[in-house]
């Protein structure tokens, strides 16, 4: 047996006193007159026998109640290793208040449960210990340390939050937080569903590591996973083919799942699918856009009782023309002219060098360079900033140009250098279909595909280090067309004129049409059509004017001020993680929607498979405490006996009851 307070059974010594007082307890004697002293000695001898016996139990009594009562004051216990953990503790608990949560027990949701537990937690330790509570927001207030009251104060604070993070991450945030002094338990109150399970806790001695698993019955869920465009950017008064990946994560087969789709406010039927157990599927669905400018759009399906990744939002730009700008020494290009005159969804400018407009280069989404002998140092860094930027070039050198200068432009942009120039006659042997640019193109590559060849071309260095990636390429492994990504955009390089005499590329339009065509549309300035709460907290918008003062606001469900950095011709938008609802956003300056924005939650914990108290133990058992079955039983009482043992104050507490009680029947009923 051991005790909290061993300091206490000092007081035991004070038992002396009731024991000094009996010994030495004198008393006055009164006369008293007989008239015969033979009877008086014999009375006098049976009361002092009968009276000696009362005191002596009397005492007993006394003395046994004040002993139970001091080792009371000193907390005895039994505990199991011999140990007691004394002195001041440290308490972090963490309270899983992610969307899982939301399922119920005993229809009560498992958030409040866990809730009302944390609370137990608290309650199981002195008002001495500090305490820390965490749930997945991961907040900075949330690494002080607080008391009782303040601690219960925040508990009651934890609602739901879209927010998810691995239990790793939330293990090291509690670990990382405690002081070097004193005694260390941390609790993990959550559902322990495997998809976020993925603890890797070490033996550590001065850390005790409790896992209190609070868990409904398996939901046979089905979610949105994502859902994306087959192209890169949607067109106007096109067919455009949207992607939806629906995932059943039960182990039932679903029939008859209803999609639907809600185009800028306006919702339509999209047909039921079936879901096998287990599975994915991938649907599709048919959209044309009839209107330029922002579009908002949401994937709904119907399915109970978890809702929270039934919808899936998007918003995205659909320009009204695609910009391409060419760039000649002089004249123009009939061929390119041609090409663009058919295609109603580009608008064209011919501009020869002298007569650039530096400032608006940026509106452009294609750049196309043709047949210029060399490049100005201002030309190549507006280039470059242009690529970084997002947007792309297409560079066809000139005939006769100045190597020199070309190089110094193209080792600015990270690409190979020329070497020499060749008039050797070459085919092209090899297109690339995975990239892009002819992803999709050809139902089939085969040899009735008519590829380019060249008369004379330019020969380029192949530094590995340059990361060149041929988009077409010679028999000889030299590359007729690369790709050079820069920034957010992409460099074009090709081996030969333009012009007909020396490449005949403009005479085949199954490869040159789209090479354009694509090349357009391949803009990567275009921005996310949907983020996810709590991951993408960041993106950038082009500055259209040099003012510090500009302020952006987003709106819709949620309305605040995001936090603004300069970066020059973009600013930096940072959200926060102030969005904690998914939904259409809009992100304005002086009121005019710069840019839409599309949220959605976290589809982490769509599969709500949890890992069982059996699966805990074998994983985790040797270095930390698994809490079973503590939705019914108290939980204070339980975590009182794990640290203190079993408890024998209040067995102290009757003993001394019934002490008392003993003496005071002797007094009262035991006449002398």
């Amino acid at each position: 047996m051991q005790f909290v307070y061993p300091q206490i059974l000092w007081v035991l010594a004070a038992l002396a006193i009731p024991i000094i007082i009996h010994l030495f307890h004198f008393r006055r004697f009164k006369k008293v007159y007989f008239t015969n002293v033979s009877f008086l000695k014999e009375i006098k001898e049976e009361k002092s026998t009968r009276n000696k016996l009362r005191n002596l139990l009397v005492l007993l009594s006394r003395l046994l109640a004040f002993t139970a009562l001091i080792f009371a004051f000193a907390q005895p216990f039994l505990s199991k290793d011999n140990t007691a953990k004394s002195g001041k503790s440290y308490v972090s608990i963490f309270v899983d208040n992610s969307n899982s949560m939301m399922a119920s027990s005993q229809d009560v949701p498992l958030v409040d449960k866990a809730r009302k537990k944390a609370e137990e937690i608290v309650n199981a330790y002195e008002a001495s210990d500090q305490f820390q509570i965490v749930s997945h927001e991961l907040k900075a207030s949330q690494q002080r340390w607080l008391n009782q009251e303040n601690t219960v104060s925040a508990i009651d604070e934890i609602e739901i939050n879209p927010e998810v993070n691995l239990l790793s991450t939330i293990l090291s945030r509690q670990m990382a937080s405690f002081p070097e002094d004193g005694n260390h338990f941390i609790y993990i109150l959550s559902d322990f569903q495997k998809s976020i399970s993925d603890l890797d806790i070490r033996k550590d001695s001065t850390l005790e590591i409790n896992l209190l698993p609070i868990q409904s019955v398996k939901e046979n869920n089905i979610s949105i996973d994502s859902v994306w465009f087959e192209s890169v950017v949607p067109s106007l008064n096109q067919n455009n083919k949207l992607f939806v990946k629906l995932n059943n994560h039960g182990d039932e087969v679903r029939e008859d799942i209803r999609v639907s789709l809600v185009q800028n406010g306006q919702t339509r039927p999209e047909g039921t699918i079936r879901l096998n157990a287990s599975s994915s599927r991938i649907d599709t669905i048919n959209l044309l856009f009839t209107q330029p400018g922002w579009q908002e759009l949401e994937v709904r399906i119907d399915d109970y009782p978890i809702q929270f990744d039934d919808s899936y939002f998007l918003s995205f730009n659909i320009k009204d023309k695609h910009r391409v700008l060419s760039i000649q020494a002089s004249g123009t290009n009939r061929y390119m002219e041609a090409l663009f005159d058919g295609l109603n969804q580009f608008d064209l400018e011919s501009v020869n060098l002298a007569n650039i407009k530096y400032d608006k280069l940026s509106e452009n989404d294609l750049i196309i360079l043709s047949g210029l002998s060399s490049i100005s140092s201002g030309l190549s860094g507006s280039l470059k900033s242009f690529i970084e930027n997002g947007g792309n070039v297409l560079v066809f050198p000139a005939p006769t140009l100045n190597i020199e200068n070309y190089n110094q432009f193209l080792n600015s942009l990270n690409a190979n250098s020329i070497r020499e120039w060749s008039e050797q006659e070459r085919n092209v042997h090899k297109i690339n279909t995975s990239e892009f640019v002819f992803q999709d193109v050809f139902e089939r590559v085969g040899n009735n595909l008519k590829l380019p060849s060249t008369k004379s071309n330019y020969l380029f260095t192949s530094f590995s280090s340059r990361a060149a990636t041929p988009l077409l390429q010679y028999r000889d492994g030299n590359h007729f067309l690369s790709k050079y990504q820069l920034g957010k955009g992409e460099l074009f390089v090709c081996a030969a004129p333009l012009e007909k005499d020396y490449n005949d590329l403009v005479l085949n339009a199954e490869v040159f049409v789209p090479l354009l065509y694509k090349m357009a549309f391949a803009t990567n300035d275009e921005n996310k059509i949907a983020y996810i709460i709590g991951i993408d907290n960041f993106t950038e918008v082009n500055n259209t004017t040099s003012s510090n003062e500009m302020i952006y606001q987003v709106k819709g469900e949620d309305a605040f001020i995001p936090g603004q950095t300069n970066l020059g011709a973009t600013t930096l938008i940072n959200f926060n993680n102030m969005i904690s609802r998914a939904g259409q956003y809009q992100l304005t300056l002086d009121n005019e929607t710069k840019e839409g924005l599309a949220f959605n939650y976290d589809r982490l914990e769509s599969n709500m498979e949890y890992m069982s108290k059996d699966e805990l133990n074998d994983r985790y058992g040797e270095n930390v405490n698994v809490l079973d079955n503590i939705l019914e039983a108290n939980l204070t009482d339980i975590i009182k006996e794990k640290d203190k043992g079993i408890t024998l104050w209040r067995w102290c507490l009757i003993l001394a009851l019934i002490f008392l009680a003993i003496e005071t029947l002797l007094l009262r009923f035991w006449k002398v």
